[in-house]
């Protein structure tokens, strides 16, 4: 058997993070959870990526959450469960704050800190087959109340507070209706779909994804902290460069517009 690990593939404008652990449902180890920041980061780094893709190795799970096996050297006692929650919330933030649009990409289940990953991402399409779950209430563990907010963020207190104390599984329809995931499509066509889906993201100006990523981080955020001025810079980014003059051209031309970042 495989070392767990988080794969990592560029290709076509597009950088994969592949969660492989698919014998443990791709439940995340400590040191998993430590390595997202660092291909969070080499992907902003490199031009050619547009978008960050988080999947999961197989077709029966995204991510079932942490890798309960560890629990008893990696998160019992004091400073190991300080540690273990130092590495989620690095993990976490790494995809919340990175500087390019990060999409979920899931295929089976989602429970807890695999849900709770999936939140941080900017987008999240599924499968129709695809369950999401909190079990938190059922394992006696405390949820962290960043994931909490989180999850109230996207779906509301309602909802929220359904899944939370119910600790109950949402199937793939009501995961849309709820707003968990923006997109689901029927198993059989999920693949090239999704496919579909983030090539056309992927093809999209790079400066104008980064400019929107930002403004949409910034309205997470309290009024008071919001970094305004930041998200206009890359706006007045986008109208000084070559791809905004690219795109006008390309729409006269009725053409597909070729964008470099520049």
């Amino acid at each position: 058997m495989s070392e767990p690990r988080i794969d990592y593939l560029a290709k076509d404008g597009v950088a994969t993070l592949t969660i492989n652990q698919p014998a443990k449902m791709n439940a995340l180890t400590f040191e998993m959870w430590t390595a997202i920041p660092d291909l969070v980061a080499r992907a902003e780094e490199d031009r050619s990526v547009r978008l960050i893709v988080l999947t999961g190795a197989g077709d029966k799970a995204f991510c079932a959450g942490a890798d309960i096996s560890q629990f008893g050297t990696k998160r019992t006692g004091e400073a190991a469960v300080q540690a273990y929650e130092v590495a989620v919330l690095g993990g976490m933030e790494a995809l919340t704050q990175a500087k390019k649009p990060v999409l979920a990409r899931i295929h089976g289940i989602a429970f807890g800190g695999g849900l709770a990953l999936a939140l941080c991402c900017d987008l999240r399409i599924a499968s129709s087959d695809s369950r999401f779950r909190i079990p938190a209430a059922r394992l006696g563990l405390g949820y962290a109340f960043s994931n909490v907010e989180a999850l109230v963020h996207r779906i509301g207190l309602g909802p929220a507070s359904d899944m939370l104390l119910s600790a109950r599984i949402v199937d793939g329809a009501e995961a849309e209706r709820l707003g968990l995931v923006n997109k689901t499509w029927p198993v059989t066509g999920f693949a090239a779909a999704a496919d579909e889906y983030i090539a056309a993201i992927a093809t999209n100006a790079p400066l104008t994804l980064m400019a929107l990523k930002k403004s949409l981080s910034e309205t997470a955020k309290a009024h008071h902290e919001r970094d305004r001025a930041g998200a206009d810079a890359l706006v007045a980014l986008c109208f000084s460069s070559e791809d905004y003059k690219e795109g006008q051209a390309a729409f006269k031309e009725k053409r597909v517009p070729q964008f470099k970042g520049v």
